[in-house]
């Protein structure tokens, strides 16, 4: 059976990965918009409603516009916007998540994409909470370094052309970063994380540190026991792997690599430290787990195809 999908937004960063993903596929046919109508709504709308699946790569102000748009009750749209992550009509792409989020993505025509930073946030504390071992009334503090090409089109431009950017830089230092909400809500917390984001001068690759000190922890844990709720809880799952705690092995020489991971739909978890100070790193390729791989992988549990195909 073949499928019909439609990329709106096409030309953006996470589309063009989509499309990449979609090329590779015997089972698809992509539905194609001519460039002078990408910002026609009469196109756009007809594409829409004769997909099965429509993801949208678009800003946040046009992903509610083109959903609008859509009137076709079989059309699932796949929003990789900050729009609907928090929205209660919508679904969180998140498989992982929890036990009943594949069904929820499997029957929802509404299934809101995850932010890099959010997945590999979340992915490390939800486990934590759910056990119990972190309240939910914690404050976390955590940073995320990324590759440029999480800025989308203007900032690897930016990298691209610029004489020297060198240095990391850290950005978001208000604490207001737009995927906060959705780092609070499907965690479990109740306040939202003290989080500051940094790109690096590397095109892709994601790792979120968040900072646990066990008086935070309503019991007694160490970092062992720690890594173990996150292996029980993430068991079987495909594209998750939780490392032993061995920092020689999970490190060169004490430095860790942002950007092993990239490459693949993967997310790579680590707990370092010791039983007074804790760390939980969260790694992932923010162009594939953290965007458009992610999107592949909730339309094809949603289609009803193994959640694997065309990932790795």
């Amino acid at each position: 059976m073949s499928y019909k999908i439609f990329v709106d937004g096409q030309e953006g960063t996470t589309g063009l990965q989509i499309n990449e993903y979609l090329a590779q596929r015997d089972d698809v046919e992509v539905l194609r918009i001519d460039a002078d109508k990408r910002k026609d709504p009469a196109e756009r709308k007809r594409l829409i409603n004769a997909s099965d699946i429509t993801f949208l790569c678009l800003p946040d102000d046009a992903a509610r516009e083109a959903v609008a748009l859509a009137d076709n009750p079989a059309t699932c749209i796949i929003d990789a916007s900050t729009a609907h992550r928090v929205h209660p009509g919508w679904v969180y792409g998140l498989p992982e998540l929890e036990r009943q989020q594949r069904e929820r993505i499997r029957t929802s025509k509404r299934i809101a994409n995850p932010g890099c930073h959010a997945t590999a946030f979340i992915l490390a504390l939800r486990p934590l909470v759910a056990s119990g071992l972190l309240p939910a009334g914690t404050q976390v503090a955590a940073h995320s370094i990324t590759g440029y090409s999480g800025g989308g089109k203007k900032m690897i431009e930016s990298y691209r052309n610029a004489q020297r950017i060198d240095a990391p830089r850290p950005y978001a230092l208000a604490l207001t970063h737009k995927h906060l909400p959705e780092m609070r809500a499907h965690t479990g917390l109740d306040i939202a994380p003290i989080f500051v984001p940094i790109v690096g001068p590397f095109y892709k690759g994601l790792a979120v540190t968040a900072y646990l000190h066990p008086g935070q922890f309503a019991r007694k844990a160490t970092p062992a026991e720690v890594q173990k709720i996150l292996a029980d809880y993430y068991a079987g799952e495909a594209f998750i792997r939780v490392h032993p705690c061995d920092l020689e092995a999970a490190t060169d020489g004490g430095f860790f690599n942002v950007e092993a991971s990239n490459d693949s739909n993967r997310v790579d978890l680590f707990v370092f430290g010791n039983e007074e100070r804790m760390l939980v790193v969260s790694r992932l390729d923010n162009l594939g787990k953290g965007a458009s791989g992610a999107a592949v992988q909730s339309m094809n549990i949603h289609l009803g195809i193994d959640e694997t195909k065309g990932l790795v």
